[in-house]
């Protein structure tokens, strides 16, 4: 897809829907666990999964985040028709998801009953906890390859080839899932397996089709290898990116363990209705992924008014969407949540939570957005600080000060769509700042390019 010309509604929605349904196929991965173990064993198997969701995020995020700066750097180099730095960065990507993957692979297996004994995950679970842990991480190598992999192809405005892998890796997924629960009764053992499986298989396909391609987008195992020039830009763009992630991760981890001291049951909805809540978030993520790449394709083109237009656009596509959704989740809150469970104890409190934070995911939209944006104009550590202080800052201090005299489901709901409204403000107000700054240093360019074509003449 040319992103440097054409109509931006349509290219916005051309590009963000197969990424929005990716990211949904990909939570589908962990929902079919959730579904299978909690129909088909019980509501601890269910907890013992939900258990493990943010201690996970906060490790995959910490180096996923790093994916960012393959595509800011694919996209950028795109729109300046640089082909040796596009071969460059992909096999530095490819090379750095491989070797990240095989230490969270290893490190998993030891920081398993640590971690989520830290996190005061109640004994009951424990040990199913820590079995879905250490397999699911066995499998860290084919989730960080897919992932960069999957940014490379965004980069070029492919997002309909990883969607279409990722449908039948979802295919595959639930497929064994069915099998090792039912047939062979290995509750949160057999779905961690199914998953581990099912992102091999699509890491491993991805992966060949871009061997295949004949281009400077192509993947040459002999070209593997790190070219520090390239990874320490990666790294400049990647880490902040990495970073606020992880504090968003840091922080749901904390409200996890708060979560597991009101007990399975609590932590069951909380599982379930996070499950939906994901899914505004994919809406909100995956226009604010089209943004990124139009945004550093249209900026190494040079092309600063279309990056304006793109993040403006993208920006309302994303939030409107993700309300959407959480419109259809909050009025049919009782069916979602019994597709999951029968504990009419996890039904209402899951339904309480769909309402008072699902119907506010949209508010990720702006993060989504203008943090891609000023990554893209080189302003990397911007975005991370405002996530770090507004959105962790304000989870943290409510934990430690309010949760800890008033333990409630309802004050752990309620810190989500405070701190998303605290961090829009600042981003907005960060972000126009910075498109002025942008917009008199492109200028400034543009007449240097001018007075030396006229000296030239």
């Amino acid at each position: 897809m040319n992103l440097v010309e054409g109509n931006i509604w349509k290219q916005l929605i051309l590009f963000a829907l197969p990424l929005a349904a990716t990211s949904m196929l990909q939570q589908l991965f962990n929902s079919a666990d959730l579904l299978v173990v909690g129909q088909f064993a019980n509501s601890n198997a269910l907890a013992a999964v939900g258990a493990n969701g943010a201690i996970i995020h906060l490790l995959i995020n910490l180096f996923v985040g790093l994916s960012g700066g393959t595509n800011v750097l694919v996209s950028t180099f795109i729109g300046q028709k640089n082909k040796e730095g596009i071969a460059k960065t992909i096999h530095t990507s490819i090379t750095f998801a491989v070797v990240s993957g095989v230490f969270l692979a290893i490190v998993g297996q030891f920081i398993a009953k640590p971690a989520l004994s830290i996190m005061g995950t109640p004994i009951e679970i424990m040990d199913m906890a820590v079995t879905y842990f250490r397999v699911y991480f066995a499998g860290m190598p084919f989730i960080m390859l897919y992932n960069f992999v999957s940014s490379i192809y965004r980069s070029k405005g492919d997002t309909r080839t990883p969607l279409l892998i990722l449908l039948g890796a979802g295919i595959l997924n639930v497929g064994l899932n069915l099998l090792f629960v039912i047939v062979f009764h290995m509750d949160v053992a057999g779905v961690a397996i199914a998953t581990v499986v099912s992102n091999g298989a699509s890491a491993i396909v991805l992966l060949c089709l871009m061997a295949k391609d004949k281009g400077e987008l192509g993947f040459r195992l002999k070209d593997l290898g790190i070219n520090w020039q390239i990874f320490k830009r990666m790294l400049s763009i990647g880490i902040p990116g990495g970073l606020q992630g992880s504090m968003f991760s840091i922080s749901n981890v904390i409200i996890q363990s708060a979560m597991n001291s009101l007990g399975p049951i609590a932590i069951a909805a909380n599982t379930v209705a996070q499950t939906y809540e994901n899914f505004c978030f994919f809406f909100c993520g995956s226009f604010g992924q089209a943004s990124l790449t139009f945004v550093g394709q249209n900026y190494g083109a040079g092309n600063f008014k279309r990056c304006r237009e793109a993040a403006r656009k993208a920006l309302v596509l994303g939030m409107c969407s993700a309300l959407l959704m959480s419109t259809i989740f909050c009025v049919f809150g009782k069916f979602w949540a019994g597709l999951y469970t029968t504990d009419p104890e996890v039904i209402r409190l899951a339904c309480f939570r769909l309402t008072f934070a699902t119907m506010f995911a949209f508010l990720n939209g702006t993060d989504q957005v203008f943090s891609g944006a000023m990554r893209v104009y080189g302003y990397t550590i911007m975005p991370a600080i405002i996530s770090c202080v507004c959105i962790c800052g304000t989870r943290l201090g409510l934990i430690f000060t309010v949760f800890q005299s008033h333990p409630s489901f309802g004050l752990l709901t309620a810190m989500y769509p405070i701190s998303w409204g605290l961090s829009n403000i600042f981003l907005f107000i960060a972000y126009f700042a910075i498109l002025k700054k942008v917009k008199a240093k492109m200028a400034k360019n543009e007449e240097n390019v001018q007075v030396v074509q006229g000296g030239e003449a």
